[in-house]
């Protein structure tokens, strides 16, 4: 395990250096990063370094990446020249989604000698075929979540699935979600719908012609589609205050299932006769806001969820996260159901577009504001060990 507070004592408080891997919300970080006088650097790929070694470089009062470290692709951040140049540079990474998409879990919670703000052990409980991953801390926060078909990296029999659809038809009307990932990039979703098992049996046979790894399809999460408003509860938890705010409210944007879904019945249908396959790739994401009735339903889901965190995986969650489902109304009552969770900073920066840090903090602030303030707080009363990994 690495020692992180051997490292930070090394390191020179006045002149910390926020880092980021170059994608995901590395601009939202190092825009928040500069306004607290942090200095900020990017690690990039060479070939998708343009945003920040020339669009947003820092030149005059104009920019927020200060520096950037280019590397032949982004898991080389474990090399350790990489790490060595992250350290003279007093930096503390803020992980986001592609530090660990590119990265390996074990390296990083292992061999990666650079201070990680948030808990470096808990992001690989994303993965739904891990040990004591998000549905099983979802399950034991007593958080709703849809059905499970079939768990992650299941096993099951294809006789046991055939008759757990089959259940499932027989009790409900809503489809079910195949949880598949993408052919060319595993880490992105390739999610499909089915009815009853000769549907699933029928498309995965499509994607296998297609390319796909009946093995891979085999593994895939199969559980119940939430039909209701969807929204991504993002949160922040401050192991310095002790205090879990809501940094903002969203929703996803995706690729191509938003264009598919402006059009008519009739040309969905004509599309889809033509071998039309709608995805669900993430493309981005839209600040909403929800009604103030469910405010403290939402604080009383991630105090929940915090909790459960610093049972299962100490020290728990750090700094961001999020909730993201869809709610639903049964029987007069409205409740969120969760079907995914980001244990880090979630890819939607537009969450300063809703009102809620502003409710707190009287105007707005992003993540990047948020988690420099968290950084700037712990050096000012060395508390270090209570926020970096």
């Amino acid at each position: 395990m690495v020692n992180i507070s051997e490292i930070t004592k090394t390191y020179d408080t006045k002149q910390l250096t926020i880092a980021v891997l170059g994608g995901h919300s590395a601009l939202d970080v190092c825009h928040g990063a500069k306004k607290y006088g942090f200095k900020t650097l990017a690690v990039c790929q060479k070939n998708r370094a343009k945003t920040y070694s020339e669009y947003y470089k820092t030149r005059g009062k104009k920019g927020c990446i200060d520096q950037v470290i280019l590397v032949d692709k982004f898991s080389d951040i474990v090399r350790s020249d990489i790490q060595e140049e992250l350290r003279k540079s007093s930096a503390i990474m803020v992980q986001n989604r592609y530090f660990w998409v590119y990265s390996d879990y074990t390296k990083i919670e292992n061999e990666f000698r650079v201070p990680i703000f948030g808990n470096r052990e808990m992001l690989r409980r994303e993965e739904r075929d891990q040990p004591g991953n998000q549905y099983e801390l979802l399950r034991k926060a007593g958080i709703r979540m849809p059905l499970l078909i079939r768990p992650g990296g299941s096993k099951m029999t294809e006789q046991e699935l055939k008759n757990n659809i089959t259940t499932w038809r027989k009790n409900a009307h809503s489809p079910l979600l195949v949880k598949a990932s993408e052919l060319e990039r595993g880490y992105e979703r390739d999610f499909f719908f089915i009815f009853t098992y000769e549907d699933y049996v029928e498309e995965r046979k499509k994607r296998v012609n297609r390319g796909a790894k009946k093995e891979d399809i085999d593994r895939a999460v199969i559980e119940e589609f939430i039909i209701g408003p969807q929204i991504n509860f993002n949160y922040f938890y401050s192991p310095l205050s002790k205090e879990l705010e809501i940094m903002g409210t969203d929703m996803r944007r995706q690729t191509n299932m938003d264009g598919f879904l402006r059009l008519n019945a009739q040309e969905q249908l004509t599309l889809i006769h033509n071998g039309f396959q709608p995805t669900m790739v993430e493309n981005g994401h839209i600040a909403c806001t929800t009604k103030e009735s469910i405010v403290e339903k939402m604080f009383e889901l991630g105090e929940r969820f915090v909790t459960v965190s610093k049972k299962e995986c100490s020290p728990g969650i750090i700094g961001p996260f999020a909730l993201q489902g869809a709610y639903i109304s049964e029987q007069g009552k409205e409740e969120m159901v969760v079907f995914d969770v980001s244990m880090r900073i979630p890819g939607s920066p537009g969450t300063r577009f809703t009102p809620y840090s502003g409710y707190l903090y009287g105007e707005s602030i992003s993540y990047g504001e948020r988690i420099a303030m968290e950084i700037r707080d712990a050096a000012t009363e060395n508390k270090f060990e209570e926020l970096l990994t």
